[in-house]
């Protein structure tokens, strides 16, 4: 599930494009931005059928070899565990996610290639191999193949990333920062034959709270931004705002604006959160500076009364 700091790179994400644009329509970079954060939810699902993809590109592979002109004795009696392994049944065979795919309209309909080539290159690998020619194998074996194949040969695929950002500019970006988690969690429930423990993860943890942060957090920054463009300014007496990074000024106005109006978020959570993001985002001396600003910042809040928090140690 996206956790808060994910959801706060989601808005930073749709402000910047907000505030780029010449079209400064709230409610429909409101509806974008929550149709950005679902569509997350749909390369999960997508990437969860690309498993159980390498599972049939598996069988065709190997029927291809049973009917060659002069099939080898291997060609005749494949090798059938990767076909078999219980947990690729147990994703192809579960209710929840063939539904998910049908409902979202998800496949990989006219990508067989990329998942062709994905799994010869699995097949070829020393890890591949050894789970393929042990003599017996557990459900954990099971499991920790589909795990380093997932790791190694899908969340770092050339291939696949390109596929990805063709077909969302964010979500090689997803995949790397919230998805494969996600992935790597969901084979990780797997702990017993049968599936019972399988379960598709949630996107939020709590869907109305998140949707509701995700929605006041990109409204209440935009609403603000000449005020929080004041107030960095008066900080920053001897740099003009125009020449300030923007994502910088862009990650302080957020800041503000959950320092302001989000009354049960603590202070440091809150300026922790933007420092780290300043760190995936901006330049390599933006966490020094944004931090050395909102420290300025949080001391005349405070002084004013102007950061109301509620519950102890939220203030602090």
């Amino acid at each position: 599930m996206l956790n808060r700091r994910y959801l706060r790179i989601k808005v930073m994400q749709a402000l910047y494009t907000y505030f780029q644009s010449h079209n400064h329509d709230v409610p429909k970079g409101e509806n974008e931005l929550l149709r950005s954060i679902d569509k997350v939810y749909d390369l999960y699902l997508l990437l969860l059928q690309f498993l159980i993809e390498l599972k049939g590109v598996a069988v065709i592979i190997a029927d291809e070899g049973k009917n060659k002109r002069l099939p080898s004795s291997e060609d005749l009696n494949p090798n059938l565990r990767f076909i078999e392994n219980p947990i690729l049944l147990e994703l192809e065979n579960n209710p929840a996610l063939t539904a998910a795919l049908r409902e979202r309209k998800l496949n990989w309909s006219g990508q067989m290639e990329i998942i062709r080539r994905s799994f010869l290159a699995i097949k070829g690998s020393e890890e591949f191999e050894e789970y393929m020619s042990a003599p017996m194998v557990t459900y954990d074996m099971h499991r920790e193949i589909l795990v380093h194949v997932f790791k190694q040969y899908v969340a770092d695929s050339d291939s696949v990333d390109s596929f990805l950002e063709e077909r969302s500019l964010h979500w090689p970006n997803d995949l790397n920062m919230a998805v494969a988690p996600m992935i790597i969690k969901t084979l990780e429930t797997f702990q017993s034959e049968g599936g019972k423990d399988f379960h598709l993860m949630p996107l939020f943890k709590d869907p109305a709270d998140d949707k509701q942060f995700v929605v006041d957090l990109y409204r209440k920054t935009i609403i603000h931004d000449k005020d929080s463009e004041q107030m960095i300014g008066d900080k920053t007496k001897n740099w003009e705002v125009e020449r300030i990074a923007m994502m910088d000024v862009l990650l302080m106005k957020m800041a503000i604006a959950e320092l302001m109006h989000f009354q049960n978020i603590p202070v440091k959570v809150s300026l922790n959160e933007y420092i780290e993001i300043s760190k995936l985002y901006s330049t390599p001396k933006s966490k020094v500076f944004i931090n050395g600003i909102l420290d300025k910042l949080v001391l005349d809040l405070k002084g004013k009364e102007m950061i109301l928090k509620t519950g102890r140690g939220l203030i602090e």
